[in-house]
């Protein structure tokens, strides 16, 4: 009997593992189309969080080196990647309340394909997202100096950052008994990370004993980073800080996310 070398075996594995989890992330992708409103929902928050800033707090915010809408669209963009990255606990406690995820357990697919094809898609829908928000923040007068290969890379360090996170996020959403609970356990841990930030304000403004965590926590300093990048500000060593705990974050969160996948598979 003719047997295939290991090496033409591994890519044929590897190449049906790409396959299931494109499947996957395709099958996601199709709720927005056959639920356009959902896309309406995504984008409603963080349009209400520009008028609101830009319209009604603007006028008591003072950033000497810049306008405050410039200040504030970049910080607004990290912030609505990471919300939408919360998208991957409450799709992924669905799956698992309905029973898919038994049913994609049965079916002859990598294991991988599950929690990579969810974070995936959620990453293309903040892509969509980010495109939409970009399009608002230039109806609001944002008009960033960095140049178009700059925003590029700042949209790119962005998803990246959020897509990491999106493993941590995949663990709560399988630890989680459903969806509403999967999105009351996101809450504490977003909130405070996104407020206690620089995507609002300056950190010189906030009490000095908060102003350490402020500056040093992850979502400052890729708000930096972006900001930096989109305006062609100095921004000192931040993109790599931010990669840095990207990086980290994917190390550390994603074997939990996969630990915790064989355990309610």
């Amino acid at each position: 009997m003719n047997t295939l070398p290991s090496s033409a075996s591994t890519h044929s594995s590897f190449r049906w593992a790409i396959s299931d989890v494109l499947t996957i992330a395709r099958r996601n992708l199709m709720s927005l189309v056959r639920i356009p409103v959902a896309i309406v929902f995504m984008i409603i928050q963080p349009i209400m969080f520009v008028i609101l800033f830009r319209y009604v707090f603007a006028g008591v915010i003072n950033i000497p080196s810049t306008s405050y809408v410039n200040y504030l669209i970049p910080g607004i963009l990290v912030q609505t990647m990471i919300f939408g990255s919360v998208g991957t606990a409450i799709g992924l406690a669905e799956d698992l309340q309905k029973g898919l995820i038994e049913r994609f357990r049965a079916l002859p697919m990598a294991r991988l394909a599950v929690l990579a094809g969810r974070t995936i898609s959620d990453m293309f829908r903040n892509v969509i997202v980010l495109v939409i928000i970009t399009g608002v923040g230039f109806l609001v007068g944002f008009r960033p100096g960095g140049g178009f290969v700059a925003y590029i890379q700042a949209s790119l360090l962005m998803l990246l950052f959020a897509y990491c996170l999106s493993w941590g996020f995949a663990f709560i959403g399988l630890a989680a008994p459903n969806s509403e609970a999967a999105q009351a356990i996101t809450f504490p841990i977003i909130f405070p990370l996104t407020f206690v930030s620089s995507i609002f304000v300056l950190v010189s403004t906030m009490p000095g004993w908060l102003q350490p965590f402020a500056i040093n926590q992850p979502i400052s300093q890729t708000v930096v980073a972006v900001r930096g990048l989109m305006l062609g500000d100095p921004h000192g060593q931040s993109t790599w800080i931010s990669l840095a705990w990207a990086v980290g974050a994917i190390v550390v969160l994603a074997p939990l996310a996969v630990n915790r996948y064989r355990k309610v598979a």
